[in-house]
């Protein structure tokens, strides 16, 4: 294996936030930069360096990064495009000087930064690049026309050089530069055993994401609320936070299920953890995902997610060999679920979706980030190794 990368460029839409001497950045993007970082001597991040939206913010584990500064961007309103548009050069500047500057580039993917990052990097042909796209790679799937572009750019082997791009799932028709990846939360030490659980007390479901419209919370909790209806005991924890915390927190109040519903907003690692130990059921219920982590941090303790179809969910749960699919209508949720609600059938789900996700731990993670950073043989992990 070659010697590790000696200077790393991170291009992030992930805010870069500077407070008491140390830089912070979105809690689950800081984890997983931290191992990025223990392969490279010099490491800069170019990213905004303020965030409009509060966010769970962790400061990374080194004090030895270095920032480009840019301002934060969007084109969702016209008063915005109008200030983007206004900032754009400077950004674009900064990111030339930043690529001169670096060894090896990594972009994350899909957002508007990303987007630029993509253009700007067909100008650097002999760099080393990796592009992380954390979106749904989904070649059917409906999605903006920025995000399609982003998928075009880095696809193309004749604009883009030198870059291994790192998507999940398997996809069929897919460039030589196109790799399957994962992500990972918990290591091979904190592998638990699989034992039957007892599925005639009280449900015990759990709902781990941002508190936003993409994720369905409210259709989480309408869902537990259903079942309790029909007959069926179930509770259900949110953890995460997002402007719909005061909706949910009315409506729990409203229906009068706070005995069944409870939001704890955002919390760490190890309380999410806790509650996915002694919980039935993860529920994720989303319009949208790339990885969903939420579901594999479920399924490595034995716990059943319950879920729809999108990106690579059919691919993780085995087209419902590991999990329950749902479509996102409350009451075609709730039937199928029930239909499948059989306890014999749930222990089998439940001990092949931990088999599946103990594949993927933070060690087998690191290993792989080695790979693509110290440049070893045969690159990164190999799509027959994802099943």
């Amino acid at each position: 294996m070659k010697s590790q990368t000696r200077k790393l460029l991170i291009v992030s839409l992930a805010p870069t936030i500077l407070k008491n001497d140390r830089f912070y950045s979105y809690a689950p993007y800081v984890d997983e930069m931290d191992i990025w970082f223990k392969y490279s001597k010099d490491k800069r991040i170019l990213a905004p360096f303020h965030h409009p939206s509060k966010l769970l913010l962790k400061a990374f584990s080194t004090s030895d990064i270095k920032r480009y500064y840019i301002p934060y961007i969007a084109f969702n309103t016209y008063s915005n495009v109008l200030i983007s548009l206004i900032k754009l050069p400077f950004v674009l500047l900064q990111m030339f000087r930043a690529m001169f500057w670096a060894d090896h580039i990594h972009l994350r993917c899909p957002g508007n930064i990303g987007l630029l990052g993509c253009l700007v990097q067909v100008f650097f042909p002999s760099r080393q690049k990796t592009a992380k796209y954390a979106g749904n790679w989904d070649p059917k799937a409906k999605q903006p026309l920025s995000y399609k572009f982003q998928k075009w750019i880095l696809s193309n082997t004749f604009l883009t050089k030198n870059m291994q791009v790192l998507v999940y799932g398997q996809w069929g028709n897919q460039t030589k530069n196109i790799k399957p990846f994962f992500t990972a939360t918990y290591s091979e030490a904190e592998k638990v055993s699989f034992s039957a659980i007892d599925y005639t007390k009280p449900l015990q479901f759990v709902f781990a994401g941002m508190l936003v419209p993409g994720k369905r919370p409210l259709l989480a909790i309408q869902f537990v609320e259903e079942l309790n209806k029909r007959g069926i005991p179930a509770n259900l924890e949110l953890f995460g936070d997002g402007p719909l915390r005061q909706e949910l927190d009315e409506y729990v109040a409203d229906k009068k299920i706070k005995h069944q519903i409870s939001l704890h907003g955002n919390q760490d690692k190890s309380a999410v953890k806790a509650a996915l130990i002694k919980s039935h059921f993860n529920i994720l219920l989303s319009k949208s995902e790339g990885w969903p982590k939420a579901l594999a941090e479920g399924m490595f303790f034995g716990c059943i997610p319950v879920t729809t179809t999108v990106s690579c969910v059919p691919w993780m749960l085995d087209e419902g060999q590991r999990g329950i699919i749902v479509k996102p209508e409350l009451e075609a949720a709730v039937s199928h679920f029930i239909d499948v609600y059989k306890p014999a059938n749930l222990d089998a789900m439940a001990q092949k979706a931990l088999h599946w996700s103990q594949r993927y731990t933070l060690d087998r993670f690191e290993l792989e980030i080695k790979k693509l950073l110290c440049h070893a043989e045969g690159g990164t992990t190999e799509a027959s190794q994802f099943s």
